[in-house]
């Protein structure tokens, strides 16, 4: 069983799981887990690490149009080394800054890899979830796609600082607060935008037509992929925002969020295509 296979077996199971997030009383709660071997490369600083880790969780609270309030972690490493600590909680702190959250600590633990769970709430007045899009709608990307993958190969070729650079993002909470002001379905990139839309798709029963020279493709991406384009809409791990919104709010959208808005498409009956092919469901896998 894969891992898409075993969400859909426990949102089966669970009534309130499907989302980015889970609703509670106008409280949004969400947890994720981060290991060394699969989603920090080596050369990702503890100060990286504790910014992307937190900032995972921070994503999942700004794609169901919420506030965020607050991020725990548990840290599990096979020692603890005080640089690395005061790095990793560094990092946690400042993203949380960044969103007006506070990082409120945690938990340490003994582990054979250096692995991270995060945790974060926050509150929002109506969930902005998967499932809501209609033919006819836009659909809009926040930011640019491709930081990741262009951090990546800058971790493989040696360029350390740079690469750490790219690896830290702002989660796109104020953005997701003013999306959520029009939109209708919405949820983060971490998966790649292919992956996305499949599954924006899945839970709206609707399917989308994508433009390829509308994608946002990051700067930092080109000249170092083959295909930049490629990597930017499969890759993942950039922790945008993915969201339809009715075409008469797409001008209010761009001119409410705090960073660029890219119209990239727009909801269709059924099927994933981009300028008329089929786009395959590929993305981010752990």
């Amino acid at each position: 069983m894969d891992e898409r296979a075993a969400l859909s077996l426990v949102g089966g199971l669970v009534s309130s799981a499907g989302d980015d997030a889970a609703v509670v009383d106008g409280t949004v709660v969400t947890i994720d887990m981060l290991h060394e071997a699969t989603d920090f490369p080596g050369g990702t600083t503890r100060y990286t690490a504790g910014w992307r880790a937190v900032g995972a969780s921070l994503s999942d609270v700004a794609a169901m149009g919420a506030s965020a309030s607050a991020a725990v972690a548990v840290y599990g490493a096979p020692d603890f080394d005080e640089d690395e600590l005061t790095g990793f909680v560094d990092g946690a702190s400042e993203v949380c800054e960044r969103v007006d959250a506070e990082y409120v600590g945690g938990d340490l633990d003994g582990h054979d890899e250096f692995t991270v769970a995060t945790a974060a709430i926050g509150d929002v007045d109506e969930r902005i979830g998967r499932d809501g899009a209609s033919p006819g709608e836009r659909v809009v990307v926040t930011g640019t796609l491709g930081r990741s993958a262009a951090a990546l190969r800058l971790f493989e070729a040696g360029e350390i600082e740079r690469a750490n650079d790219l690896f830290r993002f702002d989660p796109r909470v104020a953005a997701g607060r003013a999306l959520g002001e029009h939109a209708t379905a919405m949820m983060d990139s971490s998966d790649g935008l292919a992956r996305s839309l499949h599954q924006l798709a899945e839970a709206s029963d609707c399917g989308f037509e994508i433009e390829a020279g509308a994608v946002p493709v990051a700067d930092e991406l080109r000249g170092l992929a083959d295909d930049p384009l490629d990597e930017a809409i499969s890759f993942g791990e950039d922790f945008e925002l993915v969201a339809t919104v009715p075409a008469d709010a797409v001008s209010g959208v761009e001119a409410a969020c705090d960073v660029p808005v890219s119209v990239v498409g727009e909801v269709t009956e059924s099927g994933v295509s981009m300028d008329g092919d089929e786009l395959a469901d590929r993305g981010w896998t752990h």
